[in-house]
This record gives structure tokens, sequence and C-alpha cells, in this order.
């Protein structure tokens, strides 16, 4: 089946579940309104669905080949993204004295959307430029800005994050690779990395490295890692490109999904050592490589709604197409009758589920993105600290929780499937295996939960948190103001979700507060993070519900109210089952753990 950008309803999602108004209010773009933003991506999609989604099924086959040191993509690939490229689509949320549009980090995410779902593999490419871009531009030296960001912008060069090694993934404190000091303030690089997306390949003309590496004479651990920017293709001082860098990918990783992204081995200084120039301050490269990462991490976040939309069209379609079994008894219908399967109840929860879950994790990245926007960007100092607080709080979820939710509503389309959902032909197992490796990268999920419980709770000594759950609170009271049963019930459940969270909330700060907690915090960390995930869906669900009743626009009232009404009486009752679990502690683990006998000593 053909991919159709959802355009109306990411709008929606924009403008009425998360805090679009906000950010057109700020002043910071004066052009910014719905009708620029529904032209603009009206455009996108045209790209991501007529040139980008037919090579999904094409690269998941074919795959990328390692000839020498070169790597060819699959075939459209290269063409794909110099259309890409020639439109402007990297230069969305690029600064203006760079050659970017200055637009909204919200923009750049949306429309990234488009590639997540229209081909995933091909998305990961600007993706990781995005994230080099980022980290340039806020630790790199005046030089290093204006050589390397108006190509990266552009997107005639592309950028790649090395930070893995064979015995070092996230432990990046055990990392190996070593960077000596040249008599001309260069680098020379010499190590293994592993696992670096898009690190060789045909599309662009030269493919900018940031590598984690230790200069010798540094500390162990953490506190000596530095981040180097190391060129593919050397550039002279009149700005072009010069010898190749003495770095080759020497291998590509057979992969379950994203085969059409070639997941490269990265050798550097096999010879004299690649050259490399540093970013930021020497033994600070991990402050400068997470700049990085938190950009990816909202991105990977909406991988995870990418592959959520993809995967509920495809069982869409798929479902009013299948005929199995009897038309379900109604005093209308005949017994003898087969149905298509989309008249099953059981089929009809299922897309449902889909569709409620999609819809909520957009809104959420959505939302995050606005927080990140206004947290750089309001005119207001007191303004932007507490939406950067906000938006710090929120990058974990939406990175852990909207990835679950990718992998989770991608099994669901193969549920819908039947048999044939397990069979290649159909390609609903494809969306499956390439959302697998969205709760990995990128910093895994139980990192992404650690991170929030550690670090982010406890921002401004829980006064973030706690803002946010005002905002839950005013959608209830919201509801609560309707003449409305639905919603009414809508606003009632998620009240009594809001206090699972809050108890949760309450017993996760005091585990904090008190010190000696740890093993409570951690055990716990991945349970709260899915309780503010769920209870975070049900606030921007219901808010969009809200908004529609408010506008009075009938033809779009009773859908929404429908979603929200679905998942806040159903896949929101969760909160309370983790709350109860998250109170009570963990205690098991560490007698499992510590003693002779259980589970695993058995």
């Amino acid at each position: 089946m053909a991919f159709v950008s959802p355009v109306n309803q990411m709008i929606f999602a924009a403008t009425r579940m998360a805090n679009f108004k906000h950010l057109k209010d700020s002043g910071v773009w004066p052009e910014l309104n719905e009708e620029f933003l529904e032209s603009l991506l009206k455009e996108a999609a045209k790209l991501a669905d007529k040139e980008i989604a037919p090579l999904n099924r094409i690269g998941d086959q074919h795959g990328c080949k390692l000839q020498e040191d070169n790597v060819l993509t699959a075939p459209g690939f290269k063409e794909a993204y110099k259309k890409f490229k020639d439109a402007g689509w990297n230069a969305i949320s690029g600064s203006l004295e760079n050659g970017g549009q200055g637009l909204p980090i919200l923009l750049s995410v949306m429309i990234q959307e488009f590639w997540n779902a229209a081909c995933m593999s091909f998305s990961l490419c600007p993706m990781l430029s995005q994230g080099a871009i980022e980290a340039i531009t806020q630790h790199g030296t005046k030089e290093q800005k204006s050589l390397y960001l108006p190509k990266l912008i552009s997107g005639e060069w592309t950028g790649t994050m090395n930070l893995t090694e064979p015995q070092a993934g996230s432990d990046l404190g055990s990392l190996r690779t070593s960077a000596k000091k040249n008599d001309d303030g260069t680098y020379s690089i010499k190590g293994t990395k592993i696992y670096i997306t898009f690190g060789e390949h045909d599309m662009a003309e030269n493919i900018i490295h940031l590598v984690l590496a230790r200069i010798e004479g540094s500390p162990e651990g953490n506190k000596g890692i530095s981040l180097f920017l190391v060129p593919k293709f050397l550039i002279n001082q009149e700005r072009n490109l010069e010898k190749r860098n003495d770095l080759k990918c020497t291998g590509l990783e057979k992969k379950l999904g994203i085969h059409a992204s070639p997941t490269c081995t990265m050798s550097f200084g096999d010879n004299d050592g690649a050259i490399g120039f540093i970013i930021g301050k020497e033994n600070e490269g991990l402050t400068c490589m997470f700049t990085m990462m938190n950009n990816a991490r909202l991105n990977v976040g909406m991988q995870g709604v990418g592959i959520s939309e993809r995967s509920l069209q495809q069982a869409l379609e798929y479902s009013k197409e299948r005929v199995q079994g009897k038309i379900f008894k109604t005093e209308k219908s005949s017994e003898n009758t087969s149905t298509e399967i989309i008249n099953h109840p059981d089929v009809q929860r299922m897309l449902l589920e889909m569709r409620c879950l999609t819809e909520a994790t957009r809104a959420l990245c959505y939302d995050n993105a606005i927080a990140i926007d206004l947290g750089r960007n309001h005119p207001d100092h007191e303004i932007r600290r507490q939406y950067k607080s906000k938006a710090d709080l929120l990058t974990p979820v939406s990175k852990a929780w909207s990835t679950d939710i990718g992998v989770f509503v991608a099994s669901l389309g193969i549920q819908i499937h039947g048999g044939m959902g397990f069979i290649e032909e159909t390609g609903a197992a494809q969306h499956f295996r390439d959302a697998r490796i969205s709760p990995i990268y990128e910093g895994t999920n139980g990192i992404q939960a650690i991170d929030l419980v550690t670090r982010k709770l406890f921002l401004e000594g829980g006064r973030a948190i706690e803002r946010f759950l005002m905002e839950i609170e005013e959608t209830i009271d919201m509801c609560q103001k309707k003449n409305n049963t639905e919603l009414l019930k809508i606003g009632e459940n998620l009240k009594e979700s809001l206090n699972d969270l809050r108890n949760a909330t309450n017993k996760m700060l005091e585990w904090i507060v008190n010190g000696d907690n740890k093993l409570e915090i951690l055990s716990n960390a991945s349970d709260y993070l899915e309780l503010l995930g769920i209870v975070s869906g049900g606030h921007y669900l219901t808010k969009g519900a809200v908004s529609i009743s408010e506008q009075n626009q009938k033809s779009m009232l009773k859908g929404k109210i429908d979603l929200a009404y679905f998942y806040c009486c159903s896949y929101l009752l969760k909160s309370n089952g983790l709350c109860k679990s998250i109170c009570s502690g963990n205690k098991i683990l560490e007698e499992e753990f510590t003693s002779n006998a259980g589970v695993f000593n058995g």
C-alpha cells in the first residue's frame, strides 16, 4: 500500500494537543501560524510520499554493500537524498548566519517524522547530521562553525556520532581510542569505533565524524574523554576538499532491521593517525557529546512515532480488505455473512489502541520540541528557564516511551495481519524489525529511565515535575467544566491516574532526598518512566478532545473524544498497577542478587 503522510493529524497534534500557541505567542517567530505550518508540511509530504516511501521495501531487501573502502547505498537512496538536500529540508532549523532557515526545532522534528515514517533507514542520515550541527553550534570554535556548519546545514556534507567501541558500549569511560596532540594544534586519532550509523556512504561528498577519544596522559574514566571533529576529507585553505583522511569503514553489520542504513565499523589511524580537531575543551568531551545525544534522543522518539504511523496505516488498510470470519451478530446482520476483519471487535480494539498511542506519543514529542524552542529563545529569562527544565524532563520520556510504543504498535500491526504479518511479503514484519533498534540506540531505554529519576526528576528541587503535573491538572479542570458526559468521565479517570503519578513521584523524590535508597530508585526507574508516559499520553489526548469541543468543530469532535475516551478508560488504567509496584519498592532484587539462593542461583 502507498504511504500517505498524516499532515492533518500532525497539525492537530501540534496546535491542539501540544503548546503551539505558546510558541506562536512568544513573538520569536512572527511568521509562524497554522497556515504557514500547513503549507510547509504539505510540501515536505510530497517528497516523503512520492520519493522516499517507495524506497522502504527496496532498501530492506537490497541493503548496503561495502566495496573496498566505500559503501554503496540501496538503489534510489542517493537520488532521493539529492532531492532532499536540493529542496533545503536539512536546513529548516539551522542558524540563519550559516545558511539555515532559522525556524523552530518543532518544525524540524515534525518534518523528521515524515522521513521516519516513509523510510526509517533513510531518516537516520539527516538525523545524525542534525546532531553534529547541534554539537558544533554549541561547542565549536568560530572557525569550526564557519568551515563546517554551512555544508552540514545545507546537507552537502553529513555528520556522524562515534561513541561505541567493541569493549565500551554505554560505558563510555572504558573507551580506548587515543588522541595525540600534534605541533600544529591538531590531533592524531587512532582507534576503532563500531555501530557507526552512515559512517560511510555515497550520498554526500564529505562526512564529518564526531569522535570521542582519550588524549594521551588524560585521566581514566569519563573525566578523561575529549571530542574531536574528524572529516573524511580534509579541507585546504581555499576551503576545498583535499586528501582523504586516515580513516575507513572496515565492515558493515548484518542487522535485524534498518538494512538500508549502513552500520559501520570505523577504523581511525591505521597509518599515521586520522587528523582531528578538538571540539570544546580537553577532557570535556562528554559534555559536548551529550549535546548531540540529547538532540538525537528526541529524534529517535520521533522514529517511534513514525513507525507507529506507518504500521497503523498498513494495518488499517489490510483490515478493510481482508475477509475472514462471520460478521459480529447484531439485529441487522445475517449469521452466515463473511466480513472484513475491521468489523471484528478485537481488531477494532487493536486499531484504536494503535491510533491513540500514535497520537499520544506524537503530541508528547511535539510538546518536548516546543519546550526546547522556548527554553532557548523565549525573551523572558524566567520563562525560558522553566521551559528548559520542562524540555530536560520530557526528553528521556519522549525517547523511551515513544520507542517502546513504536515496537508495541508495530507488533499489533503484525497481529492484525495474522499469519500474513509473519510473512515478509506484506511488509508488516519490516516495521517491527526496524522499530526494534529504537529502544536501544542513543542510550538504551533503561538508561533514559535512570536519567529521568536520578537527574531530571529533582530538577529545581522537584519544581519542574510539579509544573508539568499542574499542566495535567489544568486539562482535568477543563474537562470538568464541560457539559459532556464522556469528557467528564475522561477527566475523572485522568484525575485518578494523575493521583497515581503524584504518589509515585512523591515516593521517588522521598527516596532521592533520603539518599540511601539507590536500589529502589534504579529498580523502579523504568516503571516510573512508563507511568509518566502513560499519564502524559492521557493528558495530550484529553487536551485535544477538549480543544475541539471548545471550537465546536462537530466534524472532528466525536472522533477525538472517542479516542481520548478509549485511552482514558482502558490504557490509562495501567497507571494504578505501576504506582503500586513502584511504591512497594523492590527489596526482592537485593535479596536475589546478594544471596546464594533464589531464581538465578537455584
